[in-house]
């Protein structure tokens, strides 16, 4: 396979920004280009009752060691029955969070012009731009994104990274070390969860893992029902953090096949299980399919953490869990194959996680 040397560049083509649109054209409907009849329409679940909430799973509990074992526990439920869960008391201060979101904010503010600096270049997604389009005709997502790899340093870009404004290029850096962190320990719970050694998985998400930042922007729409904010897909990635910048709702999460809306706590983080992880603990966690949401009043903004596999790497089901179940249910295969793989598609659904299974 052609060595990318350390930019692994995949490219998207450069679409309109949303954001843009709605301010200046004051439009009452909707181009015919963002407009979704063919999504799937199944129905939302009832969410009177407290059994469509995610689980919640408490930093402390899953770290003391009078309360980890039962923490642990719950983690294992939270992965296996629903592949997603809210963590809270995850150490990191509210008041830097306050901060974070106020730049994000700021950055998705600035004009026009300024954000054209931070734009993506063809043939690669980090900048403002969007990921996976790959036709002219394809329909788009009522959204606008900044795409950034933070972790490993060597994988910055240099035409993005250092143009991103200060002070919010500092606050990246602190936010990404810490979301880093609690990732690592959440892995190893797994770990302990899954009755694996921790090494098992730290060899796969070891100093070489890969964290990208996805600032999400999804504009206020006037005809909300006809397009979609994040096109229904799991995510590919190994762990996802997610932080609501603000207090609207839109994330969606299907669930015995009903769309599920997650009610976000505040300063709660909102953790998912990847297709990675899916493939690493053969099947035993599960990624699970979910989109995002628009309405015609509020804009809402949130902020992605993807966590990857290094590249170089290897990764399949591990072999203590292949043993353990007598069979390997995906294929193993470098980090760099699959990548290249998934970014060669259109996004939607668990297709691609298809593709690797036996």
């Amino acid at each position: 396979m052609e060595d990318k040397g350390a930019s692994y560049d995949y490219g998207s083509i450069i679409v309109p920004c949303v954001q843009e649109m709605v301010k200046e054209k004051m439009i009452t409907t909707v181009p015919p280009r963002y407009v979704r009849s063919d999504l799937d329409k199944a129905e939302m679940a009832d969410d009177s009752g407290l059994k469509t909430e995610i689980p919640i799973i408490d930093m402390n509990r899953l770290c003391s060691p009078t309360s980890m074992d039962s923490e642990i526990d719950k983690l294992d439920f939270a992965c296996k029955e629903w592949g997603f869960f809210q963590l809270v008391n995850h150490g990191i201060d509210s008041s830097f969070l306050d901060k974070f979101k106020s730049e994000i904010q700021d950055l998705f503010n600035l004009p026009m012009e300024e954000k054209q600096k931070l734009w993506q270049h063809p043939g690669d997604i980090e900048g403002f731009g969007q990921a996976f389009v790959l036709s002219e005709e394809q329909k788009l997502d009522w959204a606008d994104m900044f795409h950034l790899t933070v972790q490993p340093p060597p994988l910055r870009k240099p035409h993005v990274f250092p143009k991103i404004p200060l002070p919010l290029r500092d606050t990246i850096e602190t936010y990404s070390a810490e979301v880093r962190s609690i990732t690592k320990i959440l892995l190893a719970k797994m770990a302990t969860a899954l009755k694996i050694k921790p090494e098992e998985m730290e060899k796969l998400f070891d100093d070489e893992l890969v964290q990208r930042l996805r600032m999400n922007y999804y504009p206020p729409c006037p005809q909300p029902d006809k397009v979609i904010g994040l096109t229904p897909h799991s995510d590919f990635t190994g762990l996802t953090i997610l932080l609501q910048v603000n207090e609207v709702e839109g994330l969606q999460i299907k669930k015995n096949g009903k769309w599920v809306s997650v009610k976000p706590l505040p300063n709660a983080f909102v953790v998912n299980v990847g297709d990675m992880i899916e493939i690493i603990t053969n099947g035993i966690y599960r990624s699970i399919e979910h989109r995002g949401v628009v309405n015609a009043e509020k804009e809402r903004l949130s902020v992605a953490a993807f966590h990857n596999v290094g590249y170089g790497k290897e990764f399949g089901p591990l072999r203590s869990l292949v043993e353990r179940q007598k069979a390997a249910f995906f294929r193993s295969m470098p980090t760099d194959e699959y990548f290249e793989g998934l970014f060669s598609r259109e996004l939607g659904g668990k297709a691609y996680l298809d593709v690797m299974r036996i």
